[in-house]
């Protein structure tokens, strides 16, 4: 692993024999809609969980707001020259639900839909693979006011807006992936409430995260019948969960943990069932009553691949004894059920989100799914870091940011050669944006924007990365 306080240069590829990736290895970037779009009212588009939340009083860092984000919708033709300039092969980007259906249901609003029209064709023009989204947390309001996804309803509401978008594009998307982290719509958005919509119910949190894999599940077999070709998946947010220590407690805190954060979605979609003890861990909270028969059939559908989206490493301690906590803690957890298990922190180093950097990690998780899980391709589908950044004599230079890609493509290498069928990888992000809670005050891109002018400036980690796309490899450890 780099170490990001020594980062390599940007020239490193040029010491040492490479480490080469497989022929047609898919290289890309990724974005969210309502993190880069802007035109939150023009075409027909109505708001969404998002544009209620960001504009409801303190819900964002400075009352930040995706009204004008990156303005990509007007922006769009140059971007995507952006992104053939750095030879990206695949852009993964997201549809808004309310741009395209406004309110969520009945006809398809033709000219939110013809934005992406545009952008599927111009990214086919300049060589570019357009990788779909069909959610990225953007629930349009009218169906939150309906119940949201603990409500059995918007389910099925996804399927047709899934069949929308299929017959819209699908002639020309290759690849689609349902939902982007369905734990972060669940348990971030239902459960802390620090995401939209802002609810704070764990009973809320895990009905939202079935009805989610419900969705998930009537939309791959309606994109399955309109669209027989079309690679489809699903995108999950993981973690290696790790003891804090060699106590049988600990090992517990890990084991609860990781039930919520990845066995909660990979079980039921991979092996058609929630795991036993995770039911049980959850037996305070609900009932799992809103699980009617047929249900993990549908969220099992076959896929024809998966991607993981990774971060950091969560490390855990079983909870104190005696120590119960607070109950607004309780009231406010993403973790139901678990609200005392004690995060731990190892002082190693981190990104400005202050998530741990931790590469190793990468490979773990890959490993896992491949061992424990499916022979499906695997795609990373997210990986990045948020760095802080300054344009000095028209250059950003981010060298943290860089050798956190260069150490998580090396752990990507190594699942490879292990044996993981890993096909692609996605940096997130291509450009600075909205970043949800955190509104304009973090950046994840690889290309600098100022959000007064517009002005898009590649960082270094831009640069590098294109070479590595060029050359289908990185240069060999020193």
């Amino acid at each position: 692993m780099s170490n990001p306080a020594n980062p390599p240069a940007v020239g490193v590829l040029d010491q040492g024999p490479e480490l080469t990736f497989p022929p047609g290895f898919l290289w890309g970037a990724a974005t969210a809609a309502y993190q880069i779009e802007g035109a939150a009212t023009e075409g027909g588009r109505t708001p969404s969980i998002w544009d209620t939340f960001s504009h409801a009083e303190g819900r964002t860092v400075g009352g930040h707001t995706g009204d004008v984000a990156c303005d990509h919708y007007h922006r769009m033709p140059s971007d995507v020259r952006l992104m053939a300039d750095l030879g990206l092969r695949s852009y993964r980007f997201s549809v808004s639900w309310p741009r395209v259906q406004p309110g969520g249901a009945g006809p398809v609003n033709q000219e939110g839909m013809d934005f992406y029209r545009r952008l599927v064709d111009e990214l086919l023009a300049h060589g570019v693979e357009p990788w779909l989204t069909l959610y990225h947390w953007d629930l349009p309001q009218p169906l939150e006011d309906a119940g949201g996804w603990p409500a059995r309803d918007t389910a099925a509401r996804f399927a047709d807006y899934a069949q929308l978008v299929a017959d819209a594009v699908g002639d020309r998307v290759k690849y689609f992936t349902t939902l982007n982290e369905p734990w972060c719509s669940a348990f971030l958005g239902y459960g802390s409430g620090v995401h939209a919509p802002g609810r704070s119910d764990g009973a809320d949190a895990v009905r939202a995260g079935h009805h989610l894999m419900l969705g998930h599940g009537l939309a791959v077999q309606a994109l399955r019948t309109a669209r027989p070709a079309a690679q489809l998946g699903i995108t999950v947010n993981l973690y290696p969960v790790t003891p804090a220590g060699d106590s049988p407690q600990d090992a517990d805190a890990a084991r609860r943990i990781d039930g919520l954060a990845n066995r909660f979605f990979l079980d039921p979609v991979l092996r058609g069932a929630y795991p036993a003890d995770l039911r049980a861990d959850l037996r305070a909270v609900t009932d799992f009553g809103h699980v009617r028969d047929g249900d993990l059939a549908v969220i099992s559908t076959p896929l024809d691949m998966v991607g993981v989206n990774y971060y950091s490493r969560h490390v855990v301690a079983a909870p104190v004894e005696g120590v119960e906590r607070e109950a607004y803690w309780r009231a406010q957890s993403c973790w139901p059920g678990s609200e005392d298990v004690r995060f731990v922190t190892r002082g190693v180093p981190v990104t400005d989100m202050d998530w741990e950097i931790d590469a190793p990690g990468l490979l773990e998780t890959l490993e896992r799914v491949h061992r424990d899980y499916t022979d499906l391709p695997l795609y990373i589908t997210e990986n990045g870091s948020a760095f802080v950044d300054a344009v000095a004599d028209g250059r950003v230079d981010d060298p943290d940011r860089l050798a956190y890609f260069d150490s998580h493509l090396r752990a990507a290498h190594a699942a490879i050669s292990a044996g993981v069928p890993l096909k692609g990888y996605f940096a997130w992000s291509l450009m600075d944006n909205f970043e949800w809670a955190w509104g304009y005050t973090k950046r994840f891109g690889m290309v600098y924007v100022d959000y007064d002018s517009q002005a898009r400036i590649p960082k270094s980690s831009a640069r590098w990365y294109a070479e590595v796309i060029r050359r289908n490899g990185l240069a060999a450890a020193q």
